[in-house]
């Protein structure tokens, strides 16, 4: 309820547009709350869910009863040739068995011999049963087997998906984060410049210093306004950028207004919201990663398949047997002797089509199998190598801080030399170069640093829940 409200929040100032100047801070958890309740691809992720059990619903639908109904009649020239009626009710169950029962009735002066029945009908109750092929294994059971593995296949691959376009949303909010802090950067160092200036026009109207160091003053103040038009630019693009991936519910993209800025901490939200917070390297096992799920799942489904290939070596052997009666409805009308029964074989004699097919999916099989292998050692190297890139942008930020604090330190000391006439404009403006690119090197490091927590976050695939 809280996101939602913040939401129509977002929505009024973005409809506002212009008619207020105050700032609307867009928070990293709220972003991407958005992205994954909105975006066009976390919508067709949650369809993978609703295939996989559609799925599974058209192949449980291989073991539903059936009704048969066949009806012929012939009648020339006032004769009646035949008129057959005969009607099935058939339950097929797991092991290659099929439940059977059915009504024939059949009558006409010309009617096949076999196809005499009495007046009132004949009723039939009995069984089919694949002895061979088919018995332990067969395309109804196969099929059900694949869609259930099939389901939670989709699953996985959901949440891969969720988490790809989590991760990509999470990047762009990086790179607006770090356009917007370089606009500030530029924007105060702007500031500085040209109060700088107008001291030294002052001082050289005075007479204190030289006229022409008021050019090397307006030089850097045009060289600071270059740098933040430049960083501006950077700015309304990385903007745009993250327009991308937000979205109304009805299928409507949001366009990203000037007033609205991002979460310039996120130092204490960022592993909350990933929800990676408290996951050490020792804790991480990589049977719960959602894409080596989804390979295992593969791999089931690739064994069912190997398994129903194996059993088309054997013969089909189909053994029906029917009780035969007049009165369904006495049980002891029902006698052995009276019975319709049967016996079907057939057998390829070479089985090339057969065992060709069963090398295929052995190939397939092994094919996966290497993917799995593979793919078991990428993740953990990855998610070991972004653990050892977190632990060295820690120590970077650690230093960069001291390098921005030293060249901050000495600017100072510059300027208060400058104005006692200690030191010259070129030593301030030098100064100040150094510290603004220190103070961009920070941004680019810490930016540096976020991304490698998009990383951890994209290599556990973790689909976060409180968004």
């Amino acid at each position: 309820m809280r996101n939602f409200i913040l939401f129509i929040c977002l929505i009024g100032w973005l409809a506002l547009q212009g008619q207020t100047k105050d700032t609307v801070v867009l928070r990293f958890n709220e972003y991407l709350g958005y992205v994954k309740k909105y975006h066009p691809i976390a919508k067709q992720a949650e369809l993978r869910l609703g295939m996989g059990q559609a799925n599974l619903m058209k192949a449980r639908g291989g073991f539903d009863p059936k009704i048969e109904v066949d009806y012929d009649q012939k009648k020339f020239k006032g004769t009646e040739y035949y008129d057959r009626l005969n009607a099935t009710f058939k339950i097929p169950t797991w092991y290659g068995v099929e439940l059977k029962g059915s009504f024939e009735q059949n009558e006409g002066e010309y009617l096949n011999p076999e196809n005499t029945v009495p007046l009132d009908g004949l009723y039939s109750a009995g069984v089919s049963v694949a002895v061979g092929q088919g018995m332990w294994i067969n395309d109804r059971m196969a099929t059900l087997k694949k869609a259930k593995y099939f389901r939670s296949q989709s699953k996985a691959d959901r949440d891969l998906l969720v988490n790809q376009i989590l991760y990509d949303a999470s990047l762009a909010y990086f790179d607006w984060l770090k356009a917007y802090k370089e606009a500030l950067v530029y924007d105060s160092f702007l500031k500085n410049a040209k109060s700088r200036f107008k001291g030294v026009k002052s001082s050289a109207q005075a007479g204190e210093i030289a006229a022409i160091d008021t050019v090397e003053a307006k030089i850097t103040v045009q060289t600071r306004a270059l740098g933040r038009e430049q960083a501006n630019v950077r700015l309304m693009k990385k903007s745009l950028e993250l327009s991308g991936f937000l979205w109304l519910n009805d299928g409507i993209p949001l366009e990203l207004q000037s007033n609205v800025i991002p979460d310039t901490d996120l130092e204490g939200e960022i592993d909350i919201t990933f929800e990676i917070l408290g996951k050490p390297l020792n804790d991480f096992t990589v049977d719960n990663h959602p894409k080596l799920k989804s390979l295992g799942y593969k791999i089931d489904g690739l064994r069912i398949e190997k398994r129903l290939k194996a059993n088309r070596l054997l013969p089909k052997i189909q053994v029906e047997y029917n009780f035969l009666t007049e009165t369904p409805e006495l049980m002891n009308s029902f006698e052995t002797n009276q019975y319709k029964g049967g016996v079907s074989f057939q057998l390829p004699l070479f089985l090339r089509k057969e065992r060709g097919e069963l090398k295929l999916a052995k190939f397939k099989l092994q094919e996966a199998q290497y993917e799995m292998d593979n793919t078991q050692v990428q993740v953990k190297n990855q998610i070991l190598a972004v653990y050892n890139e977190l632990e060295s942008f820690e120590s970077q930020n650690l230093l960069i801080n001291d390098i921005v604090y030293n060249y901050n330190t000495l600017l100072s000391a510059e300027e208060r030399k400058f104005n006692f006439g200690e030191s010259s404009l070129f030593l301030v403006n030098s100064r100040e170069s150094k510290l603004i690119d220190a103070e961009l090197k920070k941004i680019e490091v810490r930016n540096k640093y976020f991304i490698a927590k998009a990383k951890l976050f994209k290599s556990l695939a973790v689909v976060p829940e409180n968004l």
